[in-house]
């Protein structure tokens, strides 16, 4: 990988002056509640707000709803931006967790370059303090070729390395594409992959709606969870907030307990066509922050 320019390893270097005392060794040893920033782009879009102009005001009230983080998005493009990224975070008594990204792993022209501006990006974020990165492969638009999930899967492979010799660790996120035909995709990631490399960002809906059952997914691979994504629906329709419906919480909730899986519960809530909203972003924010506390425990 190059070097890192000056002008980034400065100020990344500054912001790890502010979170050294905070940021434990162990990336496992991080465990708490945050939010994702996607459910809060939504609302305000809703409201024709623009969002990013605004984003000191969602961390506040992030912060004011009881979260222990916010998890937003790796910027590949424009490295620096993480940087920027960490301070608001810590401005706002955040401390930098996880961000979440896609990325092309399954051509094997691309795969390899698409691999190290991934981890030229985490190079920095790392040294920001973040300790997890979570990845949802892009899709195709179709289901993958078999070798393309063979290059796929040596790619995620290259990035789980690359980023347990930064002190960070890869959790695979799914949407609806990678569980088509059975969840062929989800599963041969997994497969083909081996744990401690690459590791699960275990987002209980999607996997649902995917048609693999909580309890199945994590018994399979409820070993190599090291963050989750929470939502839920209701006759499978997403619900505003986090609450009782469709996915038994309480006994995800146990099984977590009885194995000892990493507490880092990101809820990431989101709307679609049929939601019902009757309340704020931040009501629903904080009616989810209690759920997980009851629920949960943390």
């Amino acid at each position: 990988m190059r070097a890192i320019p000056r002008r980034r390893f400065l100020a990344a270097a500054t912001a790890l002056g502010w979170v050294a005392c905070r940021t434990p060794s162990n990336p496992q040893s991080h465990a708490g509640v945050g939010t994702q920033l996607y459910g809060w782009t939504q609302y305000y879009h809703r409201a024709g707000r623009d969002f990013n102009s605004h984003l000191d005001e969602v961390l506040m009230a992030i912060r004011d709803c009881g979260y222990d983080y916010a998890e937003g998005f790796l910027d590949v493009n424009t490295p620096d931006n993480n940087t920027v990224f960490a301070h608001r975070l810590l401005k706002h008594g955040l401390p930098p967790v996880s961000l979440y990204t896609g990325g092309q792993l399954h051509d094997p022209a691309t795969a390899g370059q698409t691999v190290d501006r991934l981890l030229a990006a985490a190079t920095i974020c790392r040294q920001l303090g973040f300790t997890i990165l979570n990845c949802n492969p892009d899709p195709v638009g179709r289901d993958k070729t078999d070798d393309e999930l063979r290059t796929q899967a040596a790619a995620l492979v290259q990035l789980g390395e690359g980023l347990q010799s930064l002190g960070m660790r890869l959790g695979i996120h799914h949407h609806t594409p990678a569980m088509q035909n059975g969840a062929r995709e989800f599963h041969h990631n997994f497969q083909h992959s081996p744990a401690g490399v690459v590791d699960f960002c275990y987002d209980v809906h999607w996997v649902f709606r995917g048609g693999v059952m909580p309890m199945d997914a994590l018994r399979d691979y409820g070993a190599r969870v090291v963050s989750w994504h929470l939502r839920q629906s209701r006759r499978q329709i997403w619900w505003e907030d986090l609450a009782t419906g469709d996915i038994d919480y309480h006994a995800v909730a146990r099984f977590a307990r009885e194995h000892r899986l990493p507490a880092r519960y990101t809820v990431e809530l989101a709307l679609e066509d049929g939601t019902e909203i009757t309340r704020s972003a931040r009501e629903n924010h904080a009616r989810s922050r209690a759920f997980v506390k009851e629920v949960f425990g943390v």
